[in-house]
């Protein structure tokens, strides 16, 4: 919190208004001798002894004494005294791992979710790099267990719509020559034979006229025909499922290790439980909200989720065909997963497109009202983001993410050809454009609100002049290569430092550029707790460049190799240099980011 000179306290008020602005609970707990106002470890000593206190049969003031500062910051800041506790017949090493395991809330990050049946194409591109960024902040920030998922949508009457293509213009040399791509072909092909039919029923739609007689012939019949064989377990119909799925995840594994992004689960809708969705169709129906319309089943949310749902209208959960549709599918899976991994947050990384959609999903759970997991709905959360515009994705015309990659990534290798000296001394230079590439598209994508949509402007996101990918990471680089430079001088950092006995003098610090830039290092935490609370990666981002600005306005004056203050300035520099370094770098990674050493 910034104080004026003549503001030489902090009130109760405006510190718990602060916590709150870093999304830590408010008020803070209270015990009589605490002074969170005064004493800073105060405040961590309340929010602990509070959550202790749930967890074990113990006097509230033993837990709080036993919380003593450690010997040393490597050890951490707090330590429970567990034998002070005074607990009995209950093994101190024991209750430590008890203790850990219970106190760490549990969130589902459910990200990227490609659809086998379609493309992944840019737009993909923001879900999966968004939702590893949230993942990163909820396990490393907020202390959380973590569990990333990718929901394939690997079901539904649109890989019905895959498998008549197929019948229609699959090619098994084609398919074995590029897989992805010839699934990709097939689906666009098949399509442009669909979007006269789909043209007709909206005209019907849109006259108020009923669309069965329509749906029950030509593409409609056969695509409902198929999936229909899916969902009765046709051995035929889901061995291709299958293979396509297969093909589908190997090539998915494939970008997502080239991003550097992992999954926990590959879970899709295929794999809801039947039964999960025979109990909510029960429950719906015993509730009274689930009603019969000419053969499909449905909510009115005008009729059963308030005045703040009536703008949903209706959602058909089960079609007249007797097919599930994504509404239903998804809502029994979500029971599926309150039960298997016990949730205390579930978020949905996915565009703002589907925002009606989630808001029908969350209201249909609230409906449900299963006694099993009472205010499920409100553990529910939807992060939502705006479009990529530029790159087109009308059907026919959609680059497939990897092939975007590899041209940033030959784009950045142009660059660096450009300085022979410098490309002759990176090991391995397509690994590391590849890297630098990738980290140009994630910057691009992050750096505004996400909730606008942007353009996707290849010229601009491979540039290393402004606040780019590239920028980042020349920064980065250029840090380890002083820091190479240094050590080969004989000014080497041995890390960590910083102790009481270090023979690092400070006091070459104390100058205004070694200020600002110890400044701007020390603001990261809250930079970081800010993010936590709006899931913003534009805020860490933005956070990066200004502490990358404010180095490359300090080399010229705090130089290390050659300074004129002698070896002691020389090394006292060389040790803000590699935390810097270091603060950047996890800035990067929390972004998901590769920082480069070249």
């Amino acid at each position: 919190m910034a104080l004026s000179t003549s503001q030489k306290t902090v009130s109760l008020a405006s510190l718990e208004a602060y916590l709150g602005q870093l999304g830590a609970p408010t008020p803070l707990p209270s015990f009589p001798d605490a002074d969170p106002v005064n004493n800073p470890n105060d405040i961590y000593r309340l929010y602990i002894t509070d959550a202790l206190s749930k967890l074990l049969d113990c006097d509230r003031a033993l837990i709080y004494e036993s919380l003593q500062r450690t010997s040393t910051p490597s050890k951490g800041d707090l330590v429970l005294v567990l034998p002070r506790l005074r607990l009995k017949g209950v093994k101190p090493s024991e209750l430590a791992v008890e203790l850990a395991s219970k106190n760490r809330k549990k969130a589902i990050i459910e990200f990227s979710s490609p659809n086998i049946a379609k493309e992944f194409h840019a737009g993909h591109l923001r879900s999966t790099i968004l939702g590893a960024f949230i993942a990163n902040l909820y396990e490393s920030q907020a202390g959380w267990d973590v569990v990333r998922l990718n929901y394939l949508g690997d079901w539904g009457k649109q890989f019905g719509l895959l498998a008549v293509g197929w019948q229609r213009y699959g090619s098994e040399a084609a398919l074995r020559a590029a897989p992805l791509k010839h699934l990709l072909d097939v689906y666009v092909r098949v399509n442009a034979d669909f979007r006269p039919e789909e043209a007709e029923r909206k005209r019907a739609r849109d006259e108020g006229r009923d669309t069965a007689a329509i749906e029950s012939r030509g593409l409609f019949a056969e695509r409902n025909a198929f999936f229909r064989r899916m969902e009765e377990g046709d051995g035929e119909a889901l061995a291709l499922w299958r293979r396509f799925r297969d093909i589908s995840i190997e090539r998915y594994v494939d970008i997502y290790a080239r991003l550097g992004i992992r999954f926990d689960v590959y879970a899709g809708e295929s794999q809801v439980d039947p039964a999960t969705v025979a109990e909510v169709e029960v429950m719906l129906k015993a509730r009274g909200v689930y009603e019969e319309d000419r053969g499909s089943w449905l909510i009115d949310f005008g009729k059963h989720g308030g005045a703040k749902a009536k703008h949903l209208g209706t959602a058909i959960v089960r079609g007249r065909t007797g097919t599930t549709t994504y509404l239903l599918r998804d809502v029994a899976a979500i029971l599926d997963r309150a039960r298997q991994y016990a949730f205390d947050e579930m978020v949905y990384v996915v565009s703002s497109e589907q925002d009606a959609y989630f808001q029908r999903v969350f209201a249909t759970v609230r409906l449900l009202d299963h006694p099993d997991h009472p205010g499920l709905a409100a553990r529910l959360r939807h992060v939502s983001f705006g479009k990529v515009m530029g790159m087109s994705t009308r059907l026919g015309k959609v680059e497939l993410l990897g092939d975007i990659l590899d041209r940033y990534a030959g784009a950045m290798h142009d660059v660096m050809r450009g300085n022979a000296a410098k490309y002759a001394q990176v090991e391995d230079p397509d690994a590391v454009a590849d890297t630098v590439g990738i980290a140009a598209v994630m910057v691009q994508d992050m750096a505004g609100k996400r909730v606008n949509n942007y353009p996707f402007d290849m010229a601009r996101m491979t540039s290393f002049e402004g606040d780019t990918g590239p920028y980042l990471q020349y920064c980065h680089a250029r840090l380890s290569s002083l820091l190479r430079k240094a050590s080969l001088a004989g000014v080497t950092v041995d890390v960590p430092t910083g102790s009481p006995d270090s023979d690092v003098e400070y006091s070459f610090l104390e100058d205004n550029h070694s200020a600002a830039l110890l400044r701007t290092m020390a603001q990261y935490p809250d930079v970081v707790g800010i993010a936590f609370g709006n899931l913003e990666p534009s805020t860490v981002l933005t956070y990066l460049f200004r502490l990358a600005h404010q180095l490359s306005s300090s080399y010229d004056v705090l130089q290390v190799v050659g300074a004129p203050e002698g070896p002691r300035a020389a090394l006292a520099r060389a040790v803000l240099y590699e935390n810097a370094r270091q603060v950047l770098g996890n800035g990067m990674r929390l972004l998901g980011m590769k920082p480069v050493e070249r």
